[in-house]
């Protein structure tokens, strides 16, 4: 998982409340666990006009030049801005892998369905949490060009004005996004711990472990 510290990107606004995991990647694409490869996939239902499916190639798809993702001012922005309870609806990991895959780091919102926030975490996605009135400030600011600085080490958000928003999270979250450790990087930090357990463990049960009679 690549770790995260520091970013400064433009903004790309999505205003809309209510956001779910279907839109962000659809259901025909949840065979795959690969985590890799959504990224041309996500919001397909509204950054296409036709049905996209598993693996098939995007370039000659038509492209609805409605879709915030489609304008070339934003297409290559790192912090996306949108609505409340974004994320809501299945659980499907997908999603962030999705956001992540086409490049998104940051998600700015003022509240996020609750698994798809937990998901973010273990898959190197910030989510922050931010007021309503912030968020509307925000809306009315962005553009093209719009830049925001989002500092998880301090926790802070910088406009391009200099203002500053605090943000929280949870100190153990905030530990893993800046050594960049999903829950298997995060076990194997303790992996000396494991072995010398296993070891005690078989010194006092050796039974446990020994092979069965034949028969």
């Amino acid at each position: 998982m690549q770790p995260f510290e520091r970013i400064t990107s433009q903004v790309i606004p999505l205003d809309r409340a209510n956001v779910d995991t279907d839109a962000i990647i659809p259901k025909q694409f949840l065979k795959s666990i690969r985590r890799t490869g959504f990224g041309p996939f996500l919001f397909d239902e509204w950054r296409y006009f036709d049905r996209g499916e598993p693996d098939m190639d995007c370039s000659n798809r038509q492209v609805n030049p409605d879709f915030v993702l489609n304008k070339p001012e934003f297409k290559d922005g790192q912090i996306l801005l949108t609505r409340e309870n974004f994320g809501c609806g299945s659980s499907r990991e997908h999603a962030p892998w999705a956001l992540s895959d086409y490049g998104i780091r940051v998600i700015i919102a003022p509240s996020f369905a609750d698994i798809f926030y937990n998901n973010c975490f273990k898959n190197g996605l910030l989510p922050v949490v931010l007021s309503a009135e912030e968020i509307d400030t925000l809306f009315e600011e962005v553009g093209p060009g719009y830049q925001l600085t989002v500092d998880l080490k301090n926790q802070t958000i910088t406009k391009p004005d200099g203002t500053q928003y605090h943000f929280e999270i949870d100190s153990s979250r905030k530990e893993r996004l800046i050594e960049g450790l999903d829950d298997i990087a995060l076990t194997l930090k303790f992996a000396d711990e494991i072995r010398r357990f296993e070891d005690r463990y078989r010194q006092r049960m050796p039974w446990l472990f020994s092979e069965p009679a034949s028969l």
